[in-house]
């Protein structure tokens, strides 16, 4: 059964491929020759066996063959020697003139373009040149010129700015290498929410890479703060504890501490210290009842009618109207009362006796 490896070219490029010799396997950085586009290139192996396969499936996005199947994948024809070796390493410091002669061309012909690398294949009978841009070019003209000039097969392939990063590769803001041009092998999308979740700082300058884009490294501890943030209150809510009502200000992941203020002034309390005074606020602090559900004084036994009728009490008698009266209807009252007396009229003559 052939030898699954990975191979490793310039800028990060790889590509799965089969060594038909079982019985000398190929071993860590070995130079070998493997059959490319229309020729011969040189790489060195980086993974073998299963640990080949298990890259590959991990979503690299880099290889050329992808998850073929044993005996559909380029073969490797054999190992470098050291003169293959010295021409490939001779290739690669010509490269930087090329690139150098191609901006110049670029330039003349006015292509909105910026050129990043360039690498030949061993064999010579293929120039890749890589280049940026914010919009379509057409670089046909550029193209034949290029071609007339190396007397090769040109190939212009446009990347991102994070494509470009990788394959030319630097060292970070953490003193350390891009990951993108050493391990990462696939280079997902970072969104300003993930520097939101870790509540850091939104200025572009100091969380953006080398390439201009959001540090990669953003995503790594992602899920540990989107996990962590669960067992904290939010920031801004209203909580209950043994102090009356606090506001949260803020939290702090790593020391798990809460900061509270409320009216008495603003305190730092450990988070499993906030749990139990809530919990002992809300454990003093009586429920409402509900008037549906408040239970019902018990009813007393029904006496006889009898026992009705002699235990009513008995009837009051009307009191008379004790507001004072008017002085008027005092007079008046008065002036009636001797009409009805004497007789007479209202003049008050007495009633003659007929003599």
């Amino acid at each position: 059964m052939p030898q699954t490896v990975e191979v490793r070219f310039k800028g990060n490029r790889k590509g799965l491929f089969d060594w038909p010799d079982s019985d000398d396997l190929l071993r860590m950085r070995d130079a070998v020759i493997v059959d490319a586009d229309r020729g011969q290139d040189l790489g060195r192996i980086s993974a073998v066996g299963e640990t080949a396969l298990k890259k590959c499936g991990s979503g690299c996005g880099g290889c050329a063959v992808g998850e073929a199947p044993p005996g559909d994948r380029a073969p490797v024809l054999r190992r470098a020697s050291r003169e293959e070796v010295t021409v490939h390493e001779d290739l690669r410091r010509s490269e930087e003139d090329v690139r150098r002669t191609i901006i110049e061309r670029v330039r003349a012909h006015d292509l909105p373009m910026k050129i990043s690398d360039t690498e030949w294949q061993w064999d010579r009978k293929k120039l890749t040149v890589y280049f940026t841009s914010e919009k379509r070019v057409d670089f046909r003209g550029l193209v034949r010129d290029l071609a007339g000039a190396f007397k090769t097969r040109i190939e212009l392939r446009q990347i991102g700015v994070r494509d470009e990063a990788a394959r030319l590769s630097g060292v970070g803001r953490c003193g350390r290498e891009y990951c993108c041009s050493t391990w990462l092998t696939e280079l997902s999308p970072v969104n300003l929410g993930l520097a939101k979740d870790q509540h850091l700082s939104l200025n572009p300058s100091q969380i953006s890479g080398g390439c201009g884009r959001l540090l990669c490294c953003l995503k790594y501890e992602h899920e540990f703060y989107v996990t962590a943030r669960k067992r904290f209150p939010k920031e801004g809510k209203i909580l209950v504890t043994a102090r009356g009502s606090e506001k949260v200000v803020a939290v702090d992941l790593f020391r798990e501490r809460v900061f509270l203020r409320s009216e008495e002034g603003p305190r730092i309390v450990p988070l499993i210290q906030l749990k139990e005074e809530m919990e002992a606020a809300a454990g003093s602090t009586p429920l409402p009842q509900s008037p549906a559900l408040a239970p019902e004084p018990p009813a007393s036994p029904t006496p006889p009618a009898a026992l009705l009728v002699s235990a009513s009490p008995p009837a009051q008698p009307q009191q008379p109207d004790s507001s004072p009266e008017p002085a008027a209807a005092r007079s008046k009252r008065r002036r009636r009362g001797r009409r009805r007396r004497g007789g007479g009229s209202a003049g008050g003559a007495p009633p003659s006796d007929g003599g």
